[in-house]
C-alpha cells in the first residue's frame, strides 16, 4: 500500500496499541540518557561528559533489549526474558552505586559540579531500571517488592557512601516514588494491551459465534421436517414388508403412500433450503447496521430497496451478509457505508469499508465467500467486483438486473 502511513494502517487495532506500546518504553529508555546529559555536559568538561555517558549508553541499550523481550513475552511470542531482567538489576544496581561511590570518593572529592552529574546517574539509572523491569513481571506483588528492595538499597548505598542519614532516607524515597511510578506505568501499559488483545479476540469469537448459531437453527428446521416424515416412512416401510410377505394387495398401498411422503419431505426440504438461502434485502440491510455498530464499526445505509423482485433482493442479501461477515473477521474497519443504487435497468449494491487488510496486516485475499457469491449472482445474471480501491479502503460492489431470472433449483 502507497503512502507513508500504509504500513500503520495494515496492521489491526490490537496490533497498532502494541507498536504505540512498544516505542513509549523505547523512547521512555532513550529519555534517560537525554536527561543524563544535559546535566553532565552543562557541568562537566565534554571529555569527561562523554566518558560519564558510556556506562549509561550501556545500560540504556540493556533496557531497551530487555523491554522489547518483555513485551514480547506479554503477548505470547518469547518465554520470559529472566536472564535479560537479572542482567539489568544487576547492571542498574553496579551502576547506580558505582556513581554514588565515585559523587563521594572519587578523584578530586566530592566536587560539586561532579557530584551533581553522578548523582543525576544514580538517580535516573535506578528510576528507569526499576520501572523497565516492571514489564517482565506479572506477579504485582513482585513489582512492589521491586520498587522497595530498590528503594531501599539505594538509601543504604547512599548512606554507607558517606551521605548523612537524613539524605540517605531522602534519597531512598524519592527512588522509591520515581521507580514506583515508572513501574506503576508499565504495569497500566501491559493490562491495557492484554484488554485490548483479549477484545480483539472476542470479537472474532462472537462472529463465529454467530455463524455457528445460524447452522444450529438451519439443523433444528431440518430435524423438525425430517424426523417426523422419516418415522412414518420407516413404520409404513416396515408395514408394507409384512403385508408382501402374507402376499396382501394392501402392501402396494402403502408403497405408494411411502413414495408419497418420501416427494413431500424432498418438497419441505426444498423449501428449508430456499428460506435459508433466500434472504430480504431490507432486512438484511438493517441487521448489517446493528451488528457491525455492535462491534464498533460506524455503519452507513443509503439507498431505496422497495419494489426490488424477490431474486434480486435475495441475491443482494446475500451479498450484504458476506460483505458484512468479511467486515466483521477481516481487516480493521473503523467506517462502513452500504450503498443501493438503481439505475436504468439494474441494481447497483456497492459496500466499502477503511479496513482493507486482514489481522496483523495480512493484506486481503479472495476466498470462498467471494467465490460463492460471484456464483450466486452469476445466477441470475449479475456480477461481482471486490477489491482495495486505496488509501485502505476495502470496495465491494454488486451489480443485478431487475430482470433477473431465477436461479434454477437444485433437487435436494
Amino acid at each position: 500500500m502507497g503512502g507513508p502511513g500504509g504500513w500503520w494502517r495494515r496492521k489491526s487495532t490490537p496490533a497498532k496499541v502494541e507498536t504505540y506500546t512498544r516505542w513509549s518504553f523505547h523512547l521512555i529508555a532513550l529519555s534517560e540518557p537525554t536527561v543524563i546529559a544535559v546535566t553532565a555536559f552543562g557541568h562537566l568538561e565534554a571529555r569527561l561528559a562523554l566518558l560519564s555517558m558510556v556506562p549509561v549508553a550501556a545500560h540504556v541499550a540493556l533496557a531497551m533489549v530487555t523491554a522489547s523481550r518483555a513485551l514480547d513475552w506479554t503477548v505470547g511470542r518469547r518465554p520470559q526474558p529472566l536472564r535479560l531482567l537479572w542482567a539489568l538489576g544487576a547492571a542498574t544496581a553496579v551502576v547506580a552505586t558505582a556513581a554514588v561511590v565515585l559523587g563521594r570518593h572519587g578523584p578530586g572529592g566530592p566536587a560539586e559540579d561532579t557530584g551533581t552529574v553522578l548523582g543525576s546517574v544514580f538517580g535516573a539509572t535506578l528510576c528507569y531500571g526499576v520501572g523497565l523491569m516492571a514489564l517482565g513481571l506479572k506477579d504485582r506483588r513482585r513489582v512492589v517488592w521491586l520498587v522497595t528492595g530498590f528503594g531501599a538499597g539505594a538509601g543504604l548505598v547512599a548512606w554507607a557512601a558517606g551521605m548523612p542519614a537524613l539524605a540517605a532516607l531522602a534519597t531512598a524515597a524519592f527512588v522509591t516514588a520515581a521507580s514506583g511510578f515508572f513501574a506503576a506505568t508499565s504495569a497500566f501499559s501491559i493490562w491495557l494491551l492484554n484488554a485490548v488483545y483479549a477484545l480483539d479476540e472476542a470479537r472474532e469469537t462472537r462472529a463465529r459465534l454467530a455463524v455457528a448459531e445460524e447452522r444450529l437453527r438451519f439443523g433444528r428446521d431440518l430435524h423438525d421436517v425430517m424426523g417426523r416424515n422419516l418415522a412414518v416412512i420407516a413404520l409404513k416401510s416396515e408395514l408394507a414388508v409384512q403385508l408382501a410377505r402374507r402376499e396382501r394387495p394392501e402392501a402396494v398401498e402403502q408403497m405408494i403412500e411411502v413414495q408419497r411422503i418420501a416427494q413431500e419431505s424432498q418438497r419441505e426440504v426444498r423449501e428449508v433450503v430456499r428460506g435459508y438461502r433466500r434472504a430480504d434485502l431490507e432486512a438484511e440491510l438493517h441487521g448489517a447496521q446493528g451488528v457491525l455498530r455492535a462491534a464498533g464499526i460506524d455503519c452507513e445505509v443509503s439507498g431505496d430497496t422497495d419494489g426490488l423482485p424477490a431474486e434480486v433482493q435475495s441475491a443482494l442479501g446475500w451479498v450484504v451478509r458476506e460483505a458484512t461477515t468479511n467486515v466483521l473477521r477481516h481487516g480493521d474497519a473503523k467506517k462502513c457505508t452500504v450503498t443501493v443504487l438503481r439505475p436504468e435497468g439494474r441494481v447497483v449494491l456497492t459496500v466499502r469499508n477503511d479496513g482493507a487488510t486482514g489481522p496483523h496486516g495480512a493484506p486481503r485475499t479472495g476466498g470462498t465467500g467471494l467465490a460463492g457469491l460471484r456464483e450466486r449472482l452469476s445466477a441470475v445474471g449479475g456480477t461481482l467486483d471486490a477489491g482495495e480501491a486505496g488509501d485502505g479502503e476495502f470496495r465491494l460492489v454488486a451489480e443485478v438486473p431487475l430482470t433477473a431470472r431465477p436461479a434454477l433449483e437444485v433437487a435436494s
